[in-house]
């Protein structure tokens, strides 16, 4: 596996790696894969479908499937799963094959923006904000650890997101 010039972002859910992805890809002229949208595209279901069918275990083997594919592209920019850290498999592929950029996100964030989202598994139960707590608690040193470049989408506009990705990795 050789470095490629993939971008790859990461981060907790909600923090906007979608939509920063698509709308940084587009800057950079590049290609834009969701390893999500790959895996409904795949397999023609939700992902909250493939987690009450095959559980946690059988998404995050999916997602490496995918992160595996995507990552012999080169040029490309790719929003990931938040869990996509957990497996040392995906670390590895991210580090080895682009940059990786984390997208940080606060709780407080995370629940404002998925108070009306029912399509995070995750995050159906009764205490969603204790759920998004413990999740960024045992995430977010993978994420720093992998991290090339760490931006905030805290309260800041997508423009402000995106410049600031592209003002860090021209110095790198």
């Amino acid at each position: 596996m050789s470095k490629k010039n993939n971008i790859y972002l990461i981060g907790p859910m909600a923090a906007g790696k979608s939509t920063i992805g698509k709308l940084l890809a587009k800057r950079l002229n590049m290609e834009f894969y969701d390893t999500d949208a790959e895996i409904i595209s795949c397999t023609g279901v939700e992902i909250s479908l493939i987690f009450e069918l095959e559980g946690e275990e059988g998404f995050r083997a999916r997602e490496t499937n995918q992160l595996q594919l995507l990552s012999k592209l080169d040029g490309a920019v790719v929003a990931t799963g938040g869990g996509i850290v957990l497996k040392k498999i995906n670390r590895d592929i991210l580090k080895k094959t682009g940059r990786v950029i984390y997208l940080q996100c606060s709780v407080e964030q995370q629940l404002s923006r998925t108070k009306f989202d029912t399509k995070r598994p995750l995050l159906q139960i009764d205490n969603p904000k204790k759920k998004l707590e413990e999740l960024m608690q045992q995430r977010a040193p993978l994420y720093e650890s992998l991290a090339d470049v760490t931006v905030s989408t805290n309260k800041t506009s997508s423009r402000k997101v995106i410049s600031s990705i592209i003002r860090q990795l021209s110095t790198q």
